[in-house]
């Protein structure tokens, strides 16, 4: 004879439920545990490599000043350039490897972590089942672009400041390295740059995988739009804020750090012929030799903040249209 009881329905409890946000927010966070910790080794990385570059550069520039053989005219001296060389390791690592590796980080960031997002969704089918969940697409949606979303930002934010704090300490204000802020490879890793290009790259790659519904082909597409936009902006990045039109005297060098748009000389007639058309020799070319002074269009260094935040607001704008448009087409 069986001896199991059977429980009483009275006292019995039912389990309690998950609220809907809270399981939809672990199952995100399991979806994305190898995004979050692949993004998390990077951020550690990144960390260790900045900090190590700002100590090595302290270290040895209180080196050089308590041996007075900081300032260049000491440099001759053997003792002095001895000790100068092994900031050449620290500037190297810094301007030749993590400059254009954060240059390229909004560009991978949207090609591995935007365009998968959606269209690995669609291309198994597993998009079909938002439908028959109690959780609606909008709202799963939100979730599902807000936790990498929220690790993106965290990452560019902290790897941009430490980027402009190394930049401004150790590197513009050392002894050695020249690097003005409005170079190739400067410019996309300094101040609000890395982190408004990664948001754009995040959602733009997050529209073309919606689009496109196959996994390689977004990825391949969200790079090119990812550095067509670049170029554009680019392009048009001048423009972003008034130059500095400068007359001084022929000969005379633009202002240190900043960005040469134009130059060339003012003849005695008052005309302005720009260095790219002016010759000393050819006769089929304007003559110049009668320059009385030369001018000067350029972005001082001070222009970097300004004009980031022109382009920031424009890529954030850009942004939140794609952004829009990934939640219209989400009901379809």
């Amino acid at each position: 004879m069986s001896t199991t009881v059977l429980p009483d329905r009275a006292t019995a409890r039912p389990a309690p439920a998950t609220p809907g946000l809270r399981g939809l927010l672990w199952l995100v966070l399991r979806q994305n545990r190898f995004l979050l910790w692949g993004l998390g080794v990077l951020l550690v990385l990144a960390v260790a490599d900045l900090l190590w570059i700002h100590i090595a550069c302290a270290r040895i520039v209180d080196t050089l000043r308590r041996t007075d053989c900081y300032y260049p005219e000491s440099w001759s001296d053997a003792h002095c350039w001895e000790l100068v060389q092994p900031l050449d390791r620290p500037n190297f690592w810094y301007l030749q490897v993590l400059q254009p590796a954060v240059a390229a980080l909004p560009l991978l960031l949207g090609m591995f972590v935007g365009a998968p997002l959606l269209a690995q969704e669609y291309e198994r089918g597993t998009i079909r089942l938002i439908r028959a969940q109690s959780v609606g697409p909008i709202r799963w949606l939100a979730v599902r672009l807000a936790v990498p979303g929220l690790a993106v930002l965290a990452l560019s934010g902290v790897i941009a400041v430490l980027m402009t704090w190394v930049w401004w300490t150790d590197i513009v204000h050392g002894p050695v390295a020249f690097d003005p802020p409005f170079q190739f490879f400067t410019y996309p890793a300094l101040g609000l740059a890395p982190i408004a290009w990664s948001l754009f790259a995040l959602a733009l790659g997050v529209l073309v995988g919606q689009l496109v519904r196959r996994t390689v082909p977004a990825m391949l597409l969200t790079g090119a739009f990812v550095a067509a936009t670049h170029g554009l902006v680019a392009w048009a990045r001048a423009s972003f804020y008034p130059a500095v039109d400068q007359v001084a005297a022929v000969g005379t060098a633009h202002p240190t750090n900043a960005w040469l748009l134009e130059r060339g000389v003012i003849l005695s007639d008052g005309s302005r012929i720009s260095t790219s058309v002016c010759s000393f020799t050819f006769s089929d070319r304007k003559d110049c030799r009668g320059a009385t002074a030369s001018w000067l269009r350029y972005h001082p260094a001070d222009h970097l903040v300004p004009i980031q935040l022109v382009e920031a607001g424009i890529l954030l704008a850009l942004t939140a249209l794609l952004l829009t448009a990934v939640f219209r087409r989400i009901r379809t």
